[in-house]
This record gives C-alpha cells, structure tokens and sequence, in this order.
C-alpha cells in the first residue's frame, strides 16, 4: 500500500496514548525513553513520512544525551 501513495503518510499518537506511556513510566511499569523510541520507530516503519506526537520535545532530549 505505501508504495502505492502519491502523497506523504502522516502517523500520529493520541493524547490518550501520551497519558498512557507517562503514566506506566512514573509507576515505573515500563521504561518511558525505550517505549516511546519504539513507537516511533514502528510509524517509521509502517511507512510514515511525518510522524505528529506530543513526545517531541522528550525524543529531542533523548537523541542528545545519545550523542
């Protein structure tokens, strides 16, 4: 199907989605840095052109303590 597009894939994640991994990640259920680098990394690779997330600003920090 992605091949078949003309026009850029958008992916998004919910408000839901954010309060979801925040709130795990402060009970300490799961790891928030690694559960949000896979997310995004599942969009990218179901295709996604641009990816729209309330995470931005956290991925930016993320990305620069790895460099």
């Amino acid at each position: 199907m992605r091949n078949s597009l003309q026009i850029p894939l958008v992916s998004y994640q919910v408000s839901g989605e954010y309060a979801q991994i925040k709130a795990a990640s402060q009970n300490g259920w799961i790891d928030e840095k690694n559960t949000v680098l896979e997310s995004m990394l599942a969009m990218k690779r179901a295709g996604a052109d641009l990816i729209v997330t309330y995470f931005a600003k956290d991925i930016a920090k993320f990305l620069r303590e790895e460099s």
